[in-house]
This record gives C-alpha cells, sequence and structure tokens, in this order.
C-alpha cells in the first residue's frame, strides 16, 4: 500500500529497510573523515552516532523507507560550449519538491494506518541516504560512490524513518561488474579508488561547497562546470537510456537552456535572481557563481 502510493507521488522505487545502527559504515566513515576527504565539510564531522543509527533521529524507529525520484530532464543547454550546470540544479531546489512528497506520503500512512511518529529526510541531516537505499534494495551504490538502479542514477533519494514494523526487503547486489568508466573519465582524479571520493578533487564540491579560491592546477580540468559535475554519470552505461522526469518544478526557466557562453559571463545579479529564484545554484549565492565562472574563462 505504502509503495503504490509512493509510485502515485511520482516516486519510481520504494524500499524498506530495518532501522538499525549501521556498524559495516562506522569504520568507513571514520577513516574517510581522518583522511580529510570530507575537504571544508565540517558538518560531515558532526552527528557521527546520529549518522550511523536512525533511532537517535527519530526514537523508536522501526523502519526506513526509501523513495527515489528521477531528475533527468527532457531537453539539455543548447549551447557545447556554455558553462555547464549539473541537471539536478535545472529547476526548483530539490529539497522543497521531494519533502512536499514525502509530507503527502507521511499523511497517507496516517489516515490508512493511524498514528505514526516519524521524520522526512532528503540530503538535509545526519543519515546515510545511499546506504538506506542499498538496504532496501532499489539501488546499488556505483564505482564513483552514487547510487546505481537499471534506469541510471539521476534520482535523488529521499527516507521516511518511521516508527512503524514493516515487511523489510532484500538489499540490492552490485551490477557494476568490472566497468571502471567513471573512474577512468573524472577529470580530476577524484574518484581516488572505487566507492572512494576524494572532496578536495571533486568538480562539484569545489563549485558548490567550497568557499576559498579555486586551485589553479585544476583549472584545465573543469570541462566548463560552474555548479555541480555529472562527468562519472554521463558516462555510465547504465544511463544510456535515462528515467526523465515529469515534474513541472523540475522545469528550468525558459531562457536558461537557450543561455550562451557569452551570456553566462556577462551574467548580473538581477540575472541570476530571476534565473534561480527558487533553484539549488542559489546554495553558492551570485559570488560564489561569478567565481566559478572567473575561473573556466
Amino acid at each position: 500500500m505504502i509503495k503504490a502510493e509512493a509510485k502515485s507521488l511520482g516516486f519510481f522505487a520504494c524500499g524498506i529497510s530495518k532501522a538499525r545502527f549501521l556498524e559495516e559504515e562506522a569504520e568507513n566513515f571514520e577513516n574517510w573523515l581522518k583522511n580529510g576527504s570530507q575537504g571544508k565539510m565540517s558538518y560531515m564531522e558532526n552527528h557521527f552516532d546520529k549518522r550511523l543509527n536512525p533511532v537517535l533521529l527519530v526514537p523508536g524507529a522501526k523502519s526506513v523507507i526509501s523513495l527515489l525520484y528521477p531528475y533527468y530532464p527532457h531537453q539539455l543547454q543548447k549551447h557545447d560550449n556554455a558553462p555547464v550546470l549539473s541537471k539536478y540544479a535545472y529547476g526548483e531546489d530539490y529539497h522543497f519538491v521531494l519533502k512536499d512528497k514525502m509530507k503527502k506520503l507521511m499523511q497517507f500512512i496516517n489516515y490508512e494506518i493511524g498514528k505514526v511518529n516519524g521524520r522526512k529526510f532528503t540530503d538535509s541531516a545526519p543519515v546515510f541516504d545511499k546506504k538506506w537505499a542499498e538496504l532496501s534494495g532499489i539501488a546499488w551504490r556505483g564505482k564513483h560512490s552514487n547510487m546505481l538502479t537499471r534506469q541510471g542514477s539521476f534520482f535523488f533519494i529521499g527516507e521516511l524513518i518511521i516508527d512503524l514494523d514493516l515487511e523489510y526487503d532484500k538489499p540490492m547486489n552490485s551490477y557494476c561488474g568490472t566497468c571502471t568508466r567513471c573512474i577512468d573519465a573524472c577529470p580530476t582524479q577524484a574518484i581516488t579508488e572505487q566507492y572512494v571520493v576524494d572532496a578536495r578533487k571533486c568538480i562539484s564540491y569545489l563549485t558548490i561547497e567550497f568557499k576559498g579560491n579555486l586551485p589553479e592546477e585544476l583549472k584545465e580540468k573543469f570541462k566548463n562546470r560552474v555548479f555541480g559535475c555529472d562527468i562519472c554519470q554521463d558516462v555510465c552505461p547504465y544511463n544510456r537510456k535515462p528515467l526523465f522526469h515529469s515534474e513541472e518544478r523540475f522545469f528550468p526557466h525558459p531562457d536558461l537552456l537557450e543561455m550562451t557562453k557569452k551570456d553566462w559571463h556577462e551574467i548580473t545579479e538581477d540575472t541570476f535572481n530571476k534565473l534561480f529564484k527558487k533553484s539549488a545554484v542559489k546554495r553558492t549565492k551570485f559570488k560564489g557563481l561569478k567565481r566559478n565562472l572567473d575561473f573556466i574563462k
């Protein structure tokens, strides 16, 4: 019943896993932090215990409902030499869109089953969303550390952590085989080994999260990226036939896809605010986008 309602809300996958302490993630995550691979994302160091144990986020938690929502756009940027945005940032910020849909799912559960306590999450709290997606049987971790399905990897992940016992799905197996296209394609060699990304070299991190001066030694390797990076996903065989979204709130501003290289480099703050009114691009602010644009000139 829950899975059917999730599908009606636009989620193309829904799986359920038992809420528990993620003992198997603790050592890997601790080592990743010790190596400094989080860069300046100091928030990754906070709430270590909560990241590993959903019961600390939702007292009495019994189940984690994992959800996948597609975002691959029907149209891409028109000009090949124009600065490139990550596809997830074309439209409205996904945090708002997914939380609205998960709120409806939570209301449905409460209406059909009775009072259930829980919280909704989408990349906005200390939750190992990738691990829960894997444990719920709806995705596997690709070698680029993004999650994959047979419909590709261009999707958002959300969770409902609730205090209701449910029937649990089996974890997903990996279907990457011997393929290393994502690792080979990364222009900055940020994927230091299978499943491990060093944020300090990652174009997505550098253009969004990092607030300092961009590393000059990577200048020629940015491949025109100014907000996020999809290179490791674009080369993945599972993304040959991506799953397109049909969410109006993810449609870009009509002018965005038409912007030329000249338009981008002459962008004003007023134009920035018009194009990215409710967009995730607001995260880097106008000053950050200008920094990125100046870097790739």
